[in-house]
């Protein structure tokens, strides 16, 4: 298999016959939400939340297949389609946290109530007593110890608060920008940096990280600077083009 694997086609069509199951360890889904942004031709608009709902249903049941026993899945949505998810993973596979991914804005978000500057996304595994989280792959600076230098009491020989600790969920990334050095034209792009904490903490060097939903392929960018292999699916041609430039492929 090749370290990088570009799928242009449908998702369900390309889940259900080019990957076989059993065979990714990390799946990160960021499907389009249903909140009426258009994407090339095609505008996420289902006819209704349960039909959103009944397909996010159908392509969730394939990325499950195609984890290995140890392998992890997370999935972004609106934070209004984001309960419907959650309720229908937790009965298929273990839940292991609700990340709150919040960004700041330049404009004004809205005038009759409060506007939304966060996304919301799940962590989940298929089996809660195996899996791979590098924590110390994605450790950050811990004020307490680091900046404030506090003292801890409580121990024997009171020491220094750690200086390092393991991020809640509650994640801070920058959106990305125009002109920003990672931009490409998509009305979605997530941050480089969110992908890296992701793909660090839940792959090891030489696993396989798998993007249903690809958009500018940023998934499989960071995953080959990471050394990981990588397969995105991608529906419009447009973007496919973009993500064959950022990995460096034979654009046809």
């Amino acid at each position: 298999m090749p370290r990088t694997r570009v799928i242009h086609g449908d998702c369900l069509e390309a889940l259900r016959t080019q990957i076989p199951d059993g065979s990714v360890d990390l799946v990160f889904a960021d499907p389009p939400y249903n909140i009426g942004k258009a994407f090339g031709a095609f505008k996420d608009r289902w006819p209704s939340d349960e039909a959103y709902a009944a397909w996010c249903a159908e392509w969730l049941t394939l990325c499950l297949a195609k984890l290995r026993d140890t392998g992890s899945l997370y999935v972004m949505t609106s934070t209004q389609a984001m309960p419907h998810l959650d309720l229908w993973l937790r009965t298929r596979s273990t839940v292991l946290s609700r990340i709150v991914w919040h960004y700041d804005s330049s404009g004004v978000q809205a005038r009759r109530r409060y506007g939304s500057l966060y996304e919301p996304l799940l962590f989940c595994v298929k089996d809660a007593k195996r899996y791979t989280f590098n924590a110390e792959a994605i450790a950050v600076e811990a004020r307490t110890g680091a900046v404030r230098k506090l003292i801890d009491y409580r121990k024997a020989t009171p020491t220094t608060y750690s200086a390092t600790k393991l991020p809640g969920n509650a994640w801070y990334f920058p959106r990305v920008r125009f002109r920003m050095p990672e931009y490409e034209e998509h009305p979605t792009q997530k941050p480089e940096a969110l992908l890296e904490r992701v793909i660090r903490a839940s792959s090891n060097e030489g696993d396989t990280v798998l993007d249903p939903f690809a958009g500018t392929f940023t998934t499989c960018a960071v995953a080959q600077r990471l050394g990981r292999r990588s397969i995105g699916i991608e529906l419009n041609g447009d973007y496919v083009a973009i993500g064959r430039r950022r990995l460096g492929l034979h654009v046809p």
